[in-house]
């Protein structure tokens, strides 16, 4: 009896206390949602998802306890016929075979103790066990036994293996079904339906037989259920719906996790996001569509396997040997094989994915609220993990041309101003000089700023940092509109020469749709306990940035360019007649190509061009060839998707319109040919047309009109 005593104090000193016991905390699972309600991703150290008992089906139920332990409505935490019946199978055959565990015993073993088989561990395990017995009941020990125990592929308890393994919910199980998950618990890998189907099936078949011999199922459900194939999902998406958003989420929640004291891969939070995933859906099908069709004529030798499988589009390079071998000159491998990855027929090596393949990003914000609706950061989040829409940072060329306009319109400058489109010499930072020309390598006369974005003309961007404002001036707008980079204040900031991130473009741009406030970008809405109390509520930062009239102004300017200028294609080739305005980029040896656009509902943008910044996408891959489709296409759906009224502009009560001479820009005599622009009241034209004015030109001997 002393003995006895003195083994249990001994066994008892390093097992959990009754207050331990008393509280059940397993591991859960975090799950992320889209706004629309969508279970995008999850997050764990321990996939399981707590469930009632009274949630569980009786079958599910019944079948863990024919198995496992078909005593256990009788015993007191231990089986002392089962654990002696062990004890002789052991001696036997001078093993250790013979678990004898409990269901409860198997409770306390997940719970508080560990695998080893050793003596001392069964012993701590059976006392253990007993003390589960005596602090809950039956059926709460049933419940928490069915939510703990691991059945294989990274899912604990029956709610995440169903999901897992059969992708339903515990309640919509049929009785094989839960067969199969009731023969996992011994052997979660050997007994596997996707790694072992033959003999998970046996094992199932004879989760059923003891349920027949039991009385828990009929003759006929026996047989029914054992005829049943063995239907399992087989793959399951690491990443989830939306890789790089969900990511950017888990980066998010880990930065906050301590602030707000809790645990994201432990403490099965609800994340409640900002994404749409019928928006997501319409984005990565825009990118995926178009990005196949960035290629030359070249590409028609790849299969389309090929392109699926390595996404390899820089097929340009097959034409330029040359080209080719100054890429690969610093790398292991040989022109020949380089080829072959070109063409799809071997695996793309990952340290030159960099050099050989086009990649993208697309990023959609409410303009009002903040929320990111959707996000692409690359081809395939699978063979990389870096998020071009949110950590690349790249040359903008043109896109970068509303700021500078927004600059000049907010400082009193108009848009029927005029500047000489005729050629510039820029000092750049490094005191190097720069002749740049027109896209179209035009020149003319005198060009109004309206015209001049339209157009996008290089030269009258230039000579607004030359003639009217600052380089410093654009520097100080584009950190108030929102962007972190390296801004460098030299002229060539007209052509977009410092790198951006494509998020904060879109969230600059969305300043125009929301009369001139910037809204930081946010991607958690809500966070919630596993209770469902609110941990964390998100209220975006707004900035009231520009004056309304000043938006407005930009947006009617961004709108001509839509309608009629480097981004009509969006109209009469892709067929988006929204009201919207947007801007098309390219950089310089069409390294980069963007398009940047927005609604009053939405603010989107895209990027294409490869992540070495060297490596040119080919002659001709401008933003209005390579990116603005993927934008069109993705607006086009998202408007007729999810059915988005055609809402207008709203134009402030201070914009007006006037008639002003289309020659000069100023009020218009009575000679003078007429357009309408429009103004904010504070700045309007001033003077009349100084050339139709009516008056005989004596040198030309006729009146000047």
């Amino acid at each position: 009896m002393v003995f006895g005593l003195l083994l249990y104090d001994a066994m008892a000193e390093d097992l959990p206390s009754l207050k331990q016991l008393e509280n059940f905390d397993p591991n859960l699972v975090t799950k992320i949602y889209s706004a629309d309600s969508v279970l995008i991703h999850e997050l764990f150290a321990e996939r399981r998802v707590l469930v009632p008992l009274n949630e569980i089906p009786q079958h599910t139920k019944n079948a863990f306890i024919a198995i496992e332990d078909n005593r256990y409505w009788d015993h007191w935490g231990i089986s002392t016929r089962d654990i002696a019946r062990a004890i002789a199978v052991d001696i036997m055959t001078l093993s250790k075979k013979q678990g004898a565990s409990t269901l409860t015993q198997q409770l306390a073993r997940v719970l508080y103790l560990n695998r080893e088989k050793r003596v001392t561990r069964k012993l701590k395990e059976m006392i253990t066990a007993i003390q589960i017995e005596r602090t809950y009941t039956k059926e709460e020990i049933l419940e928490m036994y069915l939510n703990s125990i691991y059945l294989g592929h990274g899912a604990y308890g029956v709610q995440a293996a169903a999901r897992r393994l059969f992708d339903k919910t515990v309640q919509e199980l049929k009785l094989e079904e839960s067969a199969m998950l009731a023969a996992l618990p011994k052997s979660p890998s050997g007994y596997s339906p996707i790694f072992n189907p033959r003999k998970s099936i046996s094992r199932r078949n004879l989760v059923l037989r003891l349920m027949k011999e039991q009385g828990k199922i009929t003759l006929g459900e026996y047989f029914t259920a054992k005829a049943k194939p063995l239907v399992v999902q087989r793959n399951l998406n690491v990443g989830g719906s939306a890789p790089y958003f969900t990511e950017n989420v888990r980066q998010e929640l880990n930065r906050i996790s301590n602030e707000y004291g809790f645990d994201v891969l432990r403490d099965g939070l609800t994340i409640y996001t900002t994404l749409d995933s019928r928006i997501q859906f319409a984005a990565e099908k825009a990118v995926h569509d178009h990005i196949l069709g960035v290629r030359t004529a070249a590409d028609s030798l790849i299969p389309d396997w090929a392109l699926g499988q390595q996404g390899v589009l820089n097929k340009r390079l097959l034409d330029n040997p040359d080209e080719l071998m100054k890429l690969i000159e610093t790398s292991k491998y040989s022109l020949s094989s380089v080829d072959s990855m070109i063409r799809g027929e071997i695996p793309v090596a990952l340290e030159l994915r960099n050099k050989l393949i086009v990649q993208a990003a697309l990023v959609a914000k409410d303009p009002s609220t903040g929320y990111i609706l959707a996000m692409v950061g690359g081809r395939d989040f699978q063979f990389d993990k870096f998020n071009r829409a949110t950590q690349a940072k790249r040359q903008p060329g043109s896109v970068f041309k509303p700021i500078v306009w927004t600059a000049a319109l907010d400082n009193g400058y108009l848009p029927s101003e005029m500047l000489l489109n005729q050629p510039v010499v820029l000092f750049m930072d490094d005191s190097t000089r720069w002749r740049p020309r027109n896209y179209d390598g035009s020149t003319g006369g005198l060009v109004d700023l309206r015209e001049a974005l339209r157009r996008s003309l290089n030269l009258i961007s230039v000579r607004m940092v030359q003639e009217l404002i600052t380089p410093g001036t654009v520097r100080d707008y584009a950190k108030a509109m929102g962007f972190t980079t390296n801004i460098r204040p030299v002229q060539a900031i007209a052509l977009g020469t410092s790198e951006l991130i494509p998020m904060e473009v879109v969230s600059a741009f969305a300043i125009f749709a929301n009369k001139g406030v910037w809204v930081a970008p946010i991607i958690i809405r809500r966070v919630t306990d596993r209770y469902g109390n609110v941990i964390l509520d998100n209220i975006p930062e707004r900035k009231e940035i520009l004056s309304e009239e000043t938006a407005y102004l930009m947006t009617d300017l961004l709108e001509s360019v839509v309608k009629n200028g480097t981004g009509i294609s969006s109209r009469w080739k892709y067929k988006f007649y929204k009201d919207a305005g947007g801007k098309t980029g390219t950089t310089n040896d069409f390294t980069d190509a963007w398009f940047v656009g927005f609604t009053p509902l939405i603010s989107a943008g895209v990027w294409v061009g490869i992540d070495d910044p060297q490596v040119s996408l080919g002659d001709g891959q401008s933003g209005s060839v390579a990116a603005l489709p993927i934008w069109a296409n993705f607006m086009k759906a998202v408007y007729d998707s999810l059915d988005f009224p055609d809402k207008p502009f709203e134009r402030p009560k201070n914009i007006i319109e006037l008639e002003i001479c289309s020659v000069t820009g100023k009020n218009p005599t009575p000679y003078c040919p007429i357009k309408t622009e429009i103004y904010n009241k504070k700045y309007v034209p001033e003077g009349l047309c100084p050339i139709h004015t009516g008056a005989i030109d004596k040198k030309k001997g006729k009146i000047d009109f």
